[in-house]
């Protein structure tokens, strides 16, 4: 993450010369959005760092023991999709990222263990993640747990004129790259995860560090995104493209 928070310095550094630059841009009312279109036309994201798969109890420990060495991790968990009205199926991956490395929890093998409750319990670590309250009513009809350090991006962004929820639009928002969520619906209760599989859930948890990492060393300057809409111009646009009664 040492490299990470070097080109953090660098964006920042632009972003102050950008800024001092702007004239009257402060009191600008706007808000951050980007269209499902030119979405799709934002290269692939990845993620090229180490992906490590817990698979059997034993394991559980050495890999939280190393994940407690960090202030700030990433966080999600994934569901095998459900095509029945009125079922759903258990969590069965728990996703949490320190710097470059992910480890994915198969919990439908190794269950919901008590380190990784604790782990999620710690206050004095921050976990980041995309809607986390949908994740914790999942994961508490496995076992009974009390969130605690949890920082959801979806409402952190906000404080950065960001109006758009998806993790992969904020994404796309902030680094010009696409998250493909082409493994979302896949089986992850199947005996080996694929390799696409797994860097899904790996980057989606990294993701939420990068983010959060971007947002609070100030790399990320709201007024000179590509993405910015104006409300009061919307509104005039609308007025005159409204016919006439």
């Amino acid at each position: 993450m040492e490299y990470f928070h070097y080109l953090c310095k660098i964006k920042r550094l632009r972003a102050e010369k950008h800024t001092k630059t702007m004239t009257n841009r402060e009191d600008e009312k706007y808000y951050l959005s980007i269209s499902k279109e030119e979405l799709s036309k934002l290269p692939q994201a990845h993620f090229s760092g180490k992906i490590v798969v817990i698979d059997k109890v034993e394991n559980i420990h050495a890999a939280v023991k190393k994940l407690r060495e960090w202030s700030v991790i990433g966080f999600d968990t994934e569901t095998r999709p459900s095509f029945k009205r009125g079922r759903s199926n258990s969590v069965a991956l728990l996703q949490l990222s320190c710097d470059n490395t992910c480890f994915l929890f198969r919990l439908n093998d190794i269950g919901f263990a008590p380190e990784l409750r604790d782990l999620l319990e710690d206050e004095s670590i921050l976990k980041i993640g995309a809607s986390v309250h949908d994740d914790f009513h999942h994961l508490n009809k496995l076992a009974e747990f009390k969130p605690g350090g949890f920082v959801d991006v979806q409402q952190y962004v906000k404080e950065f004129r960001i109006e758009d929820n998806s993790l992969a639009r904020i994404y796309g928002i902030m680094f010009g790259e696409r998250i493909s969520k082409n493994q979302r619906l896949t089986n992850w209760e199947q005996p080996s995860l694929t390799n696409s599989q797994q860097e899904y859930a790996a980057l989606d948890a990294f993701a939420c560090t990068r983010i959060y990492y971007c947002l609070r060393e100030g790399c990320f300057d709201p007024s000179a995104s590509p993405y910015k809409h104006f409300p009061e111009a919307e509104q005039q646009d609308a007025a005159t493209n409204t016919p006439a009664q």
